[in-house]
């Protein structure tokens, strides 16, 4: 069983409550979501602001692969290694090298 705040968690930007400068109605993230824009980005902020949240919605709502970590600085060599093996995984992404 899920933990309950992972089953209260919004799972669209009409559950998500907040962040309004970047959902609201033709702000970036709702763009980007509404027109299936891929990209990268980091959100950053305090805990409990929703940065895991939108970035679960955004790949949801894109059927793309999510990635999370909690600290881009903590990102021991496993994590960078599996990041690179995903990457090249991938027929359309190309390689650093």
């Amino acid at each position: 069983m899920q933990p309950l705040a992972s089953q209260l968690r919004p799972k669209n930007l009409e559950e998500f409550v907040g962040q309004e400068h970047l959902v609201g109605e033709g702000k970036p993230l709702r763009n980007a979501i509404e027109q299936k824009h891929l990209f990268s980005f980091i959100f950053w902020g305090p805990p409990g602001v929703g940065k895991t949240t939108l970035a679960k919605i955004y790949a949801r709502a894109l059927d793309a692969k999510l990635m999370p970590w909690k600290s881009l600085g903590r990102l021991d060599d496993q994590e960078l290694g599996a990041v690179y093996a995903y990457l090249l995984s991938q027929e359309d992404v190309p390689s650093p090298f």
